[in-house]
């Protein structure tokens, strides 16, 4: 077997309500990430650890994004711990842009960055000494495409669910207290079982008050995570339908084990997202670079 060679890369390791993330630079699309360097990477014991990579590549430089370099200059190839590719993270998409921003790649303010669920404006304002500042991202319009009963169990108890699609796909149930949820060392058993072929996260919440829900997440590809953007919103769309209408606009507090999240309900039904997102380390990792894993043969 021939070994693909390593060079040395820079990381950034930061966090959005502690849903945390590695971040790679690689402007010009120069890293290959098998999933097993994934793997690797977001293991929290033998490599860095992390929930999922954002790798940062200008969309000039990625096949995946050149059709959005118009509208937008940077690119998130998101990918879960278990090495597979995301369409959507909310709040990996905040954490990206605060570290744009913050590394000077990109000026605060609003910002458009491309995902594989389509471009995402996100905000980041100006740092004040007293102030730092949370960064938004609007997520779109929830989509409700079915199908209908689908159901979510964890041990002796079942749940009706509903889909909702926030660019990557979503199962919501509503139950009566979040320890139901289980340890959630292994995924809740969601059917049919060719409703989601690609799997699934799963949303278990309970309303704590008017516009105030709680929620634990079981996150395809990752586990149970501290916090999901993504799944925030889905439960808010999930609760407007299933618990009453709602003005034009309107607002939610999503409190996860991480912290806390704010979802906007806008007048046109798009939502944005917001929350802490902070860079909490730099660092130098060995990657494989494109060329290497090109030339790599097993024998």
């Amino acid at each position: 077997m021939t070994r693909p060679s390593r060079t040395v890369s820079h990381f950034a390791k930061g966090h959005g309500a502690e849903n945390d993330f590695i971040v790679l630079p690689d402007p010009r699309g120069h890293l290959a990430l098998p999933p097993a360097e994934v793997t690797r990477l977001c293991d929290r014991r033998a490599g860095i650890g992390a929930d999922g990579i954002l790798r940062a590549v200008r969309c000039t430089a990625e096949p995946e994004a050149s059709a959005m370099a118009a509208d937008a200059e940077w690119f998130m190839d998101y990918r879960n711990a278990d090495g597979s590719k995301g369409a959507m993270c909310g709040n990996g998409l905040r954490v990206l842009a605060r570290y744009l921003v913050d590394t000077g790649l990109c000026p605060p303010g609003t910002l458009t960055v491309a995902t594989r669920a389509g471009t995402r404006q996100a905000h980041v304002p100006h740092r004040s000494p007293d102030f730092e500042g949370d960064v938004s991202v609007r997520m779109g319009c929830p989509r409700l495409p079915g199908p209908d009963g689908i159901t979510v169990t964890v041990a002796e108890r079942r749940w009706s669910a509903l889909h909702v699609d926030m660019g990557n796909p979503h199962a919501v149930v509503f139950v009566d207290d979040l320890a139901h949820a289980g340890d959630l060392a292994t995924a809740p058993t969601v059917e049919p079982a060719d409703a989601y072929p690609h799997g699934v996260t799963v949303e278990f919440v309970i309303p704590r008050a008017p516009g105030h829900l709680a929620l634990r997440v079981y996150e395809r590809g990752v586990g149970e995570t501290r916090a999901c953007g993504t799944g925030a919103c889905a439960a808010v769309a999930a609760a407007v339908l299933c618990h009453g209408t709602r003005s034009a606009a309107a607002s939610y507090t999503v409190d996860v084990p991480g912290g806390r999240l704010r979802i906007e309900l806008l007048a046109d039904g798009s939502m944005d997202l917001t929350g802490p997102a902070e860079i909490v380390a730099h660092g130098t990792t060995a990657l494989t670079p494109v060329s290497a894993s090109r030339r790599a043969v097993v024998c």
